[in-house]
């Protein structure tokens, strides 16, 4: 338990339901005060989003913003002719959603069972103005993910095939289990996404999602239980595998 968690249990000021959130400090609330959390409580709404249901459609109009407690989400865009393009994954404590903009051409669908804490857009902006913290949070967030965006760039265009794989890999356990990650623990997956997606996703086949996962498990890095549970052993060796091809 963190140290601000530890005052979150003695604070009587912070609301409940926010003192039980277990991304609140990682996450843009964690620039909250009391008073501010309250305020923000009054109006939001928690709720579970199946796997496969969107959060929103590209192109409509939102009036709400999330923060995921839980779950993986996939954001996509399609194309005029029905294509579509898997662009990016977000996982707690990102924001679905964007303040001052309505819209988004981007799609975002539950890749699992994704648990969400809903709030007015208009509220957020209306305790932005009164918690530069806030915004500052929500500047740092949005750089990390465009300097995630920006790697990824890298990780399609130059990358080999099971370079690919492993930082997939390596991507999912440093933001599903980053404790574990952190601590070059052994790290358990639950693969979030079907071996079709995560073909789309890394701009390959399926076929070669099957081969590059299977030699990843012959070098010792990975273990495939079954089709959607795979474990890696030493994240390090994981990590230096994203660099590394293992296909030469």
């Amino acid at each position: 338990m963190s140290q601000d968690e530890r005052k979150d249990i003695h604070n009587s000021d912070i609301p409940l339901v926010c003192q039980a959130c277990e991304v609140r400090h990682q996450g843009v609330c964690g620039a909250l005060e009391a008073e501010q959390l309250l305020k923000l409580s009054k109006h939001t709404i928690r709720k579970v989003i199946p796997s496969g249901s969107e959060l929103h459609r590209g192109g409509e109009d939102s009036d709400r913003c999330s923060n995921i407690m839980g779950g993986v989400a996939k954001l996509s865009k399609l194309m005029s002719d029905g294509r579509q393009q898997i662009v990016g994954l977000q996982f707690a404590p990102d924001m679905v959603g964007r303040t001052f903009a309505s819209e988004s051409t981007v799609a975002v669908e539950a890749a699992t069972d994704v648990r969400l804490c809903s709030f007015p857009r208009s509220v957020i902006e209306e305790i932005m103005s009164e918690a530069p913290e806030l915004e500052h949070r929500l500047h740092l967030q949005k750089l990390k993910e465009l300097d995630e965006a920006r790697d990824w760039m890298l990780t399609l265009g130059r990358k080999s095939a099971v370079e690919k794989v492993a930082s997939f890999l390596f991507l999912l356990a440093t933001h599903i289990d980053p404790e574990k990650a952190s601590d070059d623990k052994s790290v358990t997956l639950e693969l979030p996404m079907k071996r079709s997606d995560i073909a789309d996703f890394l701009g390959l086949t399926i076929e070669t999602i099957s081969r590059q996962l299977t030699n990843l498990r012959k070098r010792g890095l990975i273990d495939i239980q079954d089709r959607r549970t795979v474990i890696i052993a030493d994240i390090d060796r994981l990590k230096s595998a994203m660099e590394q091809d293992l296909s030469k």
